[in-house]
């Protein structure tokens, strides 16, 4: 049986939640700290820990069948590969900031000026949408610090929570674009059998991923209006049980609705919630 190979990132902020991801897809693999190369014992896969900057080429080119990197880095590569799934994590901004003194006030402000970036690429293409014509001035790690150092009027960055560019006496500016983790592919890869199992087991556990089981016990009166309330993955579960008028409903909910829909659960005359995490939701409709 062929073995696919895909990689990931080795070390930096998608690292652990690749390695998370993988793992809660059934897939054992060790050592993976310490070796460049982890082999799945129970899946013919291998997992290949690369710098992100590399993965996007590395799928490209057939080295790797698939990979997990930054949209971010997708873009600013130029590569050619097939998106398979977006992965919810890694989630981040690419923004321009200026000072917190700067004169600007819209994008046009900025006709004229320089801009430091790690992503020229895709800031270049940002620009030239927006009719700008600025100067970009590529850096390889700490832009923050480029307007401080009087190398740039403004800077183009990844942005989490803002925290970095504050102290840096910077403001955010103008969103540029949003970036998430996604699982990529070479072209044609997602025809084949073990991708798509590989891709359903990634697709069930992020199915399941913020959602609760929930199980309780009603009077069969309130049925409909809870019925109404709980839509679940199709629809809920109804079991009658030994008292009579009594049922039990088995559902799912969101964990974003889980403390608005149990209180009004418990209006209904609900009792003895039961509420369990889910690992996989599998088969999507």
């Amino acid at each position: 049986m062929k073995t696919l190979k895909i990689a990931i990132q080795k070390s930096g902020r998608l690292n652990e939640k690749s390695v998370e991801l993988l793992k809660n897809c059934g897939l054992n693999f060790e050592n993976y700290k310490s070796s460049l190369i982890a082999p799945v014992s129970n899946f013919p896969l291998e997992i290949l820990f690369l710098r992100d900057d590399d993965i996007p080429e590395y799928v490209q080119d057939g080295i790797a069948d698939l990979g997990i990197v930054g949209e971010n880095v997708i873009e600013e590569t130029e590569v050619q590969v097939k998106y398979l799934q977006e992965l919810g994590f890694g989630k981040c901004s690419l923004k321009l900031a200026i000072t917190n003194n700067s004169e600007i006030t819209d994008l046009s402000g900025l006709n004229g000026k320089s801009i430091a970036t790690s992503y020229p690429v895709i800031l270049g293409k940002f620009l030239q949408k927006n009719g700008i014509s600025s100067d970009i001035r590529t850096i390889s790690g700490s832009v923050e610090i480029a307007p401080g150092l009087g190398l740039s009027d403004a800077i183009c960055d990844i942005v989490s929570t803002g925290g970095t560019l504050k102290s840096n006496g910077l403001k955010p500016f103008a969103d540029v674009m949003s970036s998430q983790a996604i699982l990529i592919g070479r072209e044609g890869i997602e025809q084949d059998d073990l991708v798509q199992e590989l891709i359903q087991r990634i697709q069930s556990v992020l199915d399941a991923k913020d959602k609760k089981y929930v199980v309780m016990n009603a009077p069969k009166d309130s049925l409909p209006g809870i019925l109404e309330l709980l839509p679940g993955i199709k629809s809920p579960s109804v079991v009658p049980l030994a008292e009579e008028g009594w049922v039990a409903v088995h559902t799912v909910i969101e964990e974003r609705d889980f403390w608005t829909k149990i209180s009004q659960l418990r209006k209904l005359g609900a009792q003895g919630i039961l509420v369990m995490p889910i690992e996989k939701i599998c088969g999507r409709p």
